[in-house]
């Protein structure tokens, strides 16, 4: 699978905007793997950005969904009290805390029907049908996992590959279940400490994930294990991302310091600190999708006028070493860096 790509470098899937047919054929066209990002958007939606992938380049490239959690019977109304004079600052008025299943039964038809060579998964597993019905179109089944016994559930129903995150990661962590006890969401590991512990479990290909924007680092987690790099921190820069201009901007000034987060959506992911965060991030509540629905309106109204404070920025933990260039200069420099690393490397132990 990801072992014929000629530069191991993945474009990681950045649901909500980032993630785009034009950044996914640049980075495929250039020698990586490119992703979209299934998540949130409608079907009808999704077939166009497949549509107009095909449109740019006639090489296999990657989609991700989001896997349905289960309902959350958390109280919200606080939070959406504590958020409706939050919203009053734009104009706005907070979503309704509803759940949705993100309409992943349609999606995943729409994938299959199409036969989409590797289909990804965040959020939890599929299920078994759900990865035999890929496999039946001869397609590959990836799944994100943050530790060894996610792992193991992720061998067990099928997978052919894993995506191995690190708390490094910017954007949500695919965690299988977002601990509403616990301020991070759950255990916390790094790539690396991630990436061993987890090729010791399971006997599977490995794409680590999780800060990774120098060559350095792709040479890192290749020499640990992994058969590819999966960047998106990287890539939030480039023309063909489509990076609000206030994220683009707050990345490029690179003084925030990065943090892990309920306040937009109610499940922990890393971003830029922001104002938003530092008045809620230590009030929302475990509870996604419902707080994103409700943040929703907010964030975009923050966006419509410019104002990064009530957006959600995300990026990993080493976003100030990404660099403002092409998709494709990007990958030709991950993969320069990298080779002068492993020489290094090998003369240093020689």
């Amino acid at each position: 699978m990801f072992e014929s790509v000629r530069i191991p470098v993945i474009a990681a899937p950045m649901a909500g905007g980032p993630s785009t047919p034009e950044l996914v054929a640049a980075v495929t066209e250039a020698g990586g793997f490119g992703f979209l990002g299934g998540g949130y958007l409608a079907p009808e939606a999704l077939a166009g950005q497949l549509d107009r992938c095909r449109e740019l380049t006639a090489l296999p490239f990657g989609v991700n969904m989001f896997v349905p959690g289960l309902r959350s019977t958390v109280d919200v109304s606080g939070y959406r009290d504590e958020l409706a004079e939050e919203a009053r600052r734009y104009d706005a008025t907070p979503g309704e805390p509803n759940w949705t299943d993100d309409q992943y039964p349609e999606k995943l038809d729409l994938l299959i029907e199409r036969r989409i060579p590797v289909v990804s998964f965040t959020f939890g597993l599929p299920s078994r049908t759900d990865v035999d019905r890929l496999h039946a179109v001869d397609a590959a089944v990836v799944v994100t996992v943050t530790s060894p016994d996610e792992a193991r559930h992720a061998a067990r129903i099928g997978a052919d590959a894993l995506c191995v995150q690190g708390f490094e990661a910017g954007g949500h962590r695919g965690t299988f279940t977002d601990d509403p006890h616990s301020a991070t969401g759950g255990e916390l590991l790094g790539l690396l400490a991630a990436l061993r512990l987890i090729a010791a479990t399971v006997d599977l290909p490995l794409i680590a994930a999780g800060g990774l924007v120098h060559g350095a680092d792709v040479a890192a987690v290749l020499a640990a294990g992994a058969v590819a790099a999966q960047c998106g921190t990287a890539f939030l820069r480039c023309p063909e991302a489509g990076t609000p201009a206030p994220q683009r901007a707050a990345l490029a000034e690179g003084t925030r310091p990065t943090t892990l987060t309920r306040a937009f959506s109610g499940r922990t992911a890393r971003g830029l600190v922001n104002r938003f965060i530092q008045a809620h991030g230590g009030h929302a509540p475990a509870a996604y999708p419902q707080v994103n629905a409700m943040t929703k309106p907010i964030r975009g109204a923050a966006a419509k006028a410019g104002d990064a404070e009530a957006m959600s920025l995300w990026a990993g933990q080493t976003y100030s070493l990404a660099t403002d260039a092409p998709a494709a200069e990007v990958i030709t420099r991950l993969a320069a860096e990298a080779t002068e690393a492993l020489d290094r490397a090998s003369k240093r132990l020689g």
